[in-house]
């Protein structure tokens, strides 16, 4: 066990679109939580631009990390760690916060810990709520949809993934196809509320005994339909969105339904069935009001952490750090950022 009563952690994220800075600390006390979305920057290419993101981070980090320290009142010297998401994500943004944590580290000497952004996800919830290894996760995100056993921190067994597209990358193409500005996640939501859900799309792997995904048919199909229509009316969008977003939750419903058997299939005994859903995803109120309902019919209850917990953030980073630090987990000056770091590799 470590030996200090109480670890504070300075988190850095900026592995995609999302400047973070965050202060946590190891009785699970949120100190500071700072977000800069670069939804401006981005806007009129509907789409992140990688070199864009990057030079975001820089131009503004600096200065979220000033915000954090002053609103959970500590100075720098006060962090008994920095832990940094050092992949998997867009490399340029990912050398921004290596960089500016390891120049942290360094100067007030103290451990550097270097994070799987996806671990973050992962274990957002054990911040959140009072939840016991094993649980179910669905990780669904813009770059990311996984069903993953949680077994503790740094042991995941990956029971699916997707074999092209993510959700989150499906609803931002959609968005874009209809022109429904960026981000494009949120906007097939708000449409979809006024919808019907009236057209047919494919149900990608339906009938595959696995827990992976597809999602580059389901948009193909959406696209044709847009093509064979020649010019959408305001309602037909809208009753594309509605009927895309519910073939997106039976999509999920049926790989879950493997993922249910495939995580009770050698437990004999279960203190509880949990299914975690995170990333961005998961604060689509459609999907997790919806799967909520799904679980309980399988006996699995589901457990959300916030929704501003659900996006990018870095308070799920520093939550990381504080399992790794009590661990004595720490990475040296030699840390690499990595474009492709899988869960299956967490420890490699």
């Amino acid at each position: 066990m470590y030996p200090k009563e109480n670890v504070v952690i300075l988190g850095i994220e900026s592995s995609c679109d999302e400047t973070a800075v965050a202060v946590v600390d190891s009785k699970k006390n949120i100190l500071a939580n700072e977000i800069y979305s670069q939804f401006d920057e981005h806007r009129e290419f509907r789409g992140v631009v990688p070199e864009i993101a990057s030079r975001a981070h820089m131009e503004k980090l600096e200065a979220l990390i000033h915000s954090a320290l002053d609103k959970a009142k500590i100075s720098i010297n006060e962090i008994d760690a920095v832990a940094v998401t050092s992949g998997p994500g867009l490399i340029g943004g990912l050398i921004v916060g290596v960089v500016y944590a390891k120049a942290i580290a360094y100067s007030i000497a103290k451990p550097l810990i270097g994070i799987n952004h996806l671990e973050g996800h992962a274990l957002t919830v054990k911040l959140t709520n009072e939840i016991a290894y094993p649980y179910l996760l669905l990780l669904v995100s813009g770059g990311h949809t996984q069903l993953v056993e949680v077994n503790d921190v740094g042991s995941y067994k990956i029971l699916g993934g997707t074999i092209d597209d993510a959700i989150g990358e499906a609803f931002d193409k959609v968005a874009k196809m209809l022109d429904l500005g960026f981000p494009g996640g949120p906007a097939v939501e708000r449409y979809a509320k006024e919808g019907i859900n009236n057209i047919n799309l494919p149900l990608p792997l339906r009938n595959q005994d696995n827990c992976n995904f597809s999602l580059s048919g389901l948009k193909t199909a959406v696209r044709n339909y847009i093509v064979k229509k020649e010019g959408l009316t305001e309602q037909d969008k809208r009753d594309l969105c509605c009927s895309f977003q519910n073939t997106v939750l039976e999509i999920i419903k049926n790989r879950l339904l493997n993922a249910f058997k495939q995580f009770t299939a050698d437990k004999k005994e279960l203190a509880a069935k949990n299914l975690v859903i995170a990333g961005g995803v998961a604060s689509n109120n459609f999907l997790r009001e919806n799967l909520i309902i799904f679980a309980k019919e399988f006996g699995f209850d589901v457990v959300l952490p916030p929704a501003r917990l659900c996006v990018d953030n870095a308070a799920m980073i520093a939550w990381v750090g504080v399992e790794k630090y009590k661990r004595g987990e720490f990475s040296d000056m030699s840390l690499s950022p990595r474009s492709r770091w899988p869960l299956s590799e967490i420890n490699k």
